[in-house]
């Protein structure tokens, strides 16, 4: 039996007399995208001032805001490897306003901690890849005078009755990590003594309480160059700008080692795709301008530009290989 035509009639149009309602509701999410910024932008560095994450940020905000024609505020938030910053930000409006650079450690804080706050994947807009952070091995030239390369320092662990240590800035940090994946690969053994800090790591290296330390590039570069600490092997899969002359552990032997920190912007999940793609390409330009890298490359840092696309890989590649690592030791911080 057919519907009388009056009902239908009214159907059409009530369906009609809401559109523009539904219309009304969607418009202010189209405007607002179009519109960004329209405010400040917050960006968390989930560090303490003075860091290269903190400095990198520093810079890059500066340049953004600029760009955008919007202050772009620089907030420290340190704790838990960054991840009392992460599990803020992944709480804040998905409006573009608030921003986070990732470093490493808080990437791989969900490995590390029973109950981090935030999933590093799932929870995050990648925006892009702003940094690199090389790390280096160093030795205590007085202790190992005859450990000069990889290749000796290998020898001379494997020749120690019992596992020769080696320190990093503390236990999960990427120094830890670094190291551990290339015992497995090259198949040897050392013993690691965390330290809280690669500052006293480093003192502690320098003063021959510990013959080996993974660090950042960055902290021990002064010490490398007043001749306190000897260079061996930079874990990047390319030699590095500040350090020309050392060889990477690829080149030495261990074919397919890459272990390099990095820093990201990353946005929280359902952030428009307009506005990440506004910053992305803001950022390649930035990234690009030599004045902008030379003042990173005095902080410690290489500017690499990675798209939103590129991070995204980049960030779940890395999450699962150290995490696999992390596992397969047994590394926890709780």
């Amino acid at each position: 039996m057919s519907k009388p035509f009056f009902a239908t009639t009214r159907r059409a149009l009530l369906a009609l007399s809401a559109a523009p309602l539904l219309a009304g509701v969607a418009a202010p999410t189209w405007a607002q995208t179009n519109a960004w910024p329209t405010k400040l932008v917050k960006l968390v560095v989930p560090f303490p001032p003075g860091g290269p994450t903190d400095t990198v940020s520093r810079i890059v905000g500066q340049q953004l805001g600029e760009r955008l024609g919007q202050s772009v505020i620089v907030e420290n938030r340190a704790g838990a490897s960054g991840s009392i910053a992460a599990a803020q930000v992944k709480k804040a409006e998905p409006d573009g306003y608030t921003l986070m650079m990732l470093a490493t450690p808080t990437m791989l804080a969900p490995h590390l901690y029973r109950k981090p706050g935030y999933d590093t994947v799932k929870d995050f807009a990648p925006v892009a890849t702003v940094y690199d952070l090389p790390i280096v091995i160093v030795v205590n030239p007085t202790l190992l005078p005859e450990v000069t390369d990889l290749k000796s320092l290998i020898a001379h662990a494997k020749a120690q009755k019992a596992p020769m240590n080696y320190t990093s800035s503390g236990t999960g940090s990427f120094g830890h990590l670094s190291m551990e994946l290339l015992k497995q690969m090259a198949g040897f053994d050392m013993q690691h003594v965390p330290y809280k800090g690669g500052v006293p790591a480093i003192t502690d290296t320098i003063g021959g309480q510990v013959p080996v330390m993974y660090s950042d590039l960055v902290a021990a570069l002064p010490h490398i160059k007043a001749g306190k600490l000897r260079a061996i092997a930079v874990g990047s899969p390319e030699r590095v700008q500040m350090l020309p002359q050392v060889k990477t552990i690829s080149e030495q032997g261990v074919k397919g080692y890459d272990a390099v920190s990095w820093g990201a912007l990353l946005a929280p999940a359902g952030t428009p795709k307009p506005v990440v793609e506004r910053i992305a390409g803001e950022l390649r330009q930035i990234l690009a301008d030599k004045d902008v890298q030379e003042r990173m490359l005095n902080a410690g840092a290489i500017a690499r530009y990675q798209s939103p696309a590129e991070l995204a890989q980049r960030l779940q590649q890395d999450y699962q290989r150290w995490g696999q690592i992390i596992r397969d030791k047994g590394i926890s911080q709780d």
